[in-house]
């Protein structure tokens, strides 16, 4: 990869990893839920699932896509589903007491890994970022340093919204408020989908 390319890569990843999407609201929600530390499975699985997507479709994979477009057209719209499925159960979740909160699960490594292979934001990020920053005639090296910027940068990025997540536990004390936070949440998660299906 070009040296010059390598600033503004740097902040494509920063502002795109920033930004809402499905993967902040959700990991939003887990920090006021089940507080940082039992929100870290899910972050690394959101880090290392976009970083191995953007690797593999760095490799070929998107030439799939060409040949199969419906593949795309199929992946879209089971993320769509399962967005508005993730949705309603975060709108319905009832405010946990701290027992309850360390009984129940919240998403771990694997399913906040796969879940980037149908997270519309994660495909059009992934995209952009190969289209725009690897050279004509790239070589594995720049789709490795391309996933490992993507990886590092978000792991700051993402990670900063469970902390947003855990700081509001502490403005969020009554159940009353929970519930509000969740289904505003839910709500978010579905405004998610307005790209896609615009």
């Amino acid at each position: 990869m070009l040296p010059e390319l390598l600033l503004p890569l740097c902040t494509f990843a920063a502002i795109t990893t920033i930004t809402p999407g499905p993967n902040n609201t959700m990991i939003l929600a887990s920090g006021l839920n089940y507080g940082f530390k039992r929100s870290l499975p899910h972050l690394f699985g959101i880090v290392c699932g976009f970083s191995f997507m953007i690797f593999s479709t760095g490799l070929g994979l998107h030439a799939v896509f060409e040949q199969v477009p419906m593949l795309q057209t199929i992946l879209k719209y089971a993320g769509a589903i399962y967005l508005l499925w993730l949705a309603w159960k975060l709108a319905h979740a009832a405010p946990m007491n701290a027992q309850q909160a360390s009984l129940s699960k919240p998403m771990g490594f694997w399913g906040a890994a796969a879940f980037q292979w149908i997270n519309p934001k994660a495909w059009v990020m992934s995209l952009s970022a190969l289209t725009t920053y690897l050279p004509q005639g790239f070589h594995v090296a720049d789709v490795a340093l391309l996933s490992g910027v993507f990886g590092v940068i978000g792991i700051f990025c993402v990670g900063s919204w469970a902390l947003f997540g855990v700081a509001m536990r502490r403005v969020l004390q009554d159940p009353r408020s929970v519930r509000i936070f969740n289904v505003v949440m839910a709500l978010a998660l579905v405004a998610t989908l307005y790209p896609l299906l615009a």
